[in-house]
C-alpha cells in the first residue's frame, strides 16, 4: 500500500531563483517548495504525495480546489511535488520517521473516474491470485536503487491508458481493470479488445494459469494523446499464476510475439541502473514513442532477470515524467 502521507525529513532545503519568500525542499527523492522559514534541515515534516486528496477539512482549505487533488506544479520555475506540512498538525503522540499517516490525516488516493461505457460492469473484486500493478514511484525507492545500482535493468514506456488484466485460471477466462472484474460485454474497451486479439481463446489453448497485463489506450480513454481513431492494448506483465512469478523481459516477448501475437509496452533501453533519482527522473522526460507530439507518461524500471526481493518484493520501480504531470 502506498504511503501517500508519512512522516520524513527535510534533507535539503535551496534557494530559488528571483523568489524571497518560497525554497525548494528535498524529502525522500522529491523537491517541493516549502515557505522561507517554514522548516530547517533536519527536521521532521508530513510529507504528502502528489495524487492525494484531502479531506474537506479547515486545516487543509489551502489544498482544496475542484477535486481537493494534489497535483504537480510550477512556482516561480520550480517544480513543485508534494507538500510538507508540519507534525503539528497530527494529534498527540510519538512519530518515527516512516510513519505511515495516511488514514489518520483522512487523505485518500485519486482515481481517475473511468465511464462505464468504458469499462464495463462489475462482476467482482479483483482476484486474489493475481497481483494488482502498482510499481512505487523512484523518489521513495531509494533502498532499491542502493541495493541493485549498476545491475541490468531496462526501461519501458509508461503509457497514458487504463490498465487491464487478462487471465485464464483452472479453465476460466476473466477480463478485469485496475482494481475490479467485470462482466462480459460487448459494448466495453477491454472486452472488445479481447475479441480482436482473440485473446480468450489463445490463453485457453495454451493450456495453463496464466494472466496478461497491459494498457488500454485511445479514443475515450483519458486524452487520448496518441491520437489513436480507436483503441488498442499494449502488455507490460505475464505473470503465472501457479509458479507466483512473473516472466523476465525475454520469455515475456517470445510469449507474446510468437504465441499471443500482442504487442509490448515500448521498450527504450537496457541499462545498468544509476543510483541518482534526479538523473532518472531527467531521463524520464521526452516524446511518446507512440506519438511523437505527446510527452510520454514516464518509465518503468525492471531487472533484466525479473529479479524478486525479499524486502521489496519484485525490483521494479516507475519514473513519471514532471513535464506530463504539469500538463495534468
Amino acid at each position: 500500500m502506498r504511503k501517500l502521507a508519512s512522516i520524513q525529513i527535510i534533507k535539503d532545503i535551496k534557494p530559488i531563483k528571483d523568489a524571497n519568500v518560497i525554497k525548494a525542499a528535498s524529502v525522500l527523492g522529491w523537491q517541493t517548495v516549502i515557505k522561507e522559514g517554514q522548516f530547517n534541515i533536519g527536521d521532521k515534516c508530513v510529507y504528502v504525495e502528489i495524487d492525494s486528496v484531502f479531506p474537506n477539512k479547515p486545516e487543509f482549505a489551502d489544498f482544496l480546489n475542484r477535486s481537493n487533488r494534489l497535483k504537480t506544479i510550477r512556482l516561480r520555475g520550480q517544480i513543485s511535488q508534494g507538500v510538507c506540512l508540519p507534525v503539528s498538525i497530527l494529534p498527540a503522540g510519538n512519530y518515527d520517521v516512516g510513519d505511515d499517516v495516511t488514514e489518520i490525516l483522512g487523505i485518500k488516493k485519486y482515481e481517475m473516474p473511468i465511464p462505464v461505457e468504458l469499462s464495463g460492469e462489475i462482476k467482482g473484486p479483483f482476484p486474489s491470485f493475481i497481483p494488482k500493478t502498482d510499481e512505487p514511484r523512484v523518489q521513495t525507492a531509494q533502498d532499491m536503487l542502493d541495493k541493485y545500482v549498476g545491475q541490468e535493468f531496462y526501461a519501458s514506456e509508461k503509457l497514458d491508458g487504463m490498465s487491464a488484466t487478462y487471465y485464464v485460471y483452472n479453465g476460466e477466462f476473466g477480463v478485469c481493470t485496475r482494481n475490479v472484474e467485470i462482466k462480459e460485454n460487448e459494448n466495453s474497451v477491454p472486452w472488445k479488445i479481447a475479441k480482436t486479439y482473440n485473446i480468450k481463446d489463445k490463453l485457453l489453448f495454451i493450456g495453463e494459469n496464466i494472466a496478461i497485463q497491459g494498457e488500454l489506450i485511445g479514443k475515450g480513454i483519458n486524452k487520448n494523446i496518441y491520437n489513436l481513431d480507436g483503441n488498442d492494448y499494449y502488455v507490460f506483465n505475464v505473470f503465472d499464476i501457479d509458479k507466483y512469478k512473473y516472466m523476465d523481459i525475454f520469455d515475456m516477448q517470445n510469449f507474446l510475439f510468437d504465441i499471443l501475437k500482442l504487442k509490448h509496452v515500448p521498450l527504450i533501453e537496457i541499462m545498468p541502473l544509476i543510483n541518482d533519482v534526479q538523473d532518472l527522473v531527467k531521463f524520464s522526460t521526452g516524446k511518446s514513442k507512440l506519438n511523437n507530439q505527446a510527452c510520454r507518461e514516464g518509465l518503468v524500471f525492471r531487472t533484466l532477470k525479473g529479479i524478486q526481493d525479499s524486502k521489496f518484493g519484485r525490483v521494479s520501480f516507475k519514473v513519471i515524467n514532471p513535464e506530463y504531470l504539469l500538463n495534468e
